[in-house]
């Protein structure tokens, strides 16, 4: 798979952690992790943003590896979050998970489904 990370230096340019656009070609599969929310196997909502985000990493990390896929194969992230006081949180929880990688990215801040969950995130993963 070809992946290309794109950023154009007319448009804003991103501040960290994501690309403007993600180009992928040649590949063979693509993969929508539905919204993953901040709950644990059985039935535990953590206390706390840190805690709830971490458990939603850990929660997509969980539908990737069962799909045959890594965090590497991310290209795009779509975040939900309940309060804009959790933006600058959850992207430092983010990027501690992804590292170095780059994916498109969008953020929103909207009342979540559950009044106990703080955030929800989709990704989509390419390879």
């Amino acid at each position: 798979m070809k992946r290309d990370n794109i950023n154009a230096m007319s448009a804003p340019q991103p501040r960290g952690g994501y690309s403007q656009a993600v180009s992928i070609e040649n590949f063979r599969r693509l993969l929508f992790v539905s919204g993953q929310i901040p709950m644990t196997s059985d039935d535990v909502v953590p206390e706390g943003f840190e805690a709830q985000a971490r458990q939603v990493w850990l929660n997509i990390d969980a539908q990737l590896k069962a799909a045959g896929m890594s965090k590497a194969d991310i290209v795009k992230v779509t975040t939900y979050l309940a309060d804009r006081h959790h933006l600058v949180a959850n992207r430092e929880i983010r990027n501690d998970y992804l590292g170095s990688l780059a994916p498109a990215m969008t953020v929103v801040i909207a009342g979540v489904f559950d009044a106990a969950w703080l955030l929800e995130v989709e990704v989509v993963a390419a390879q």
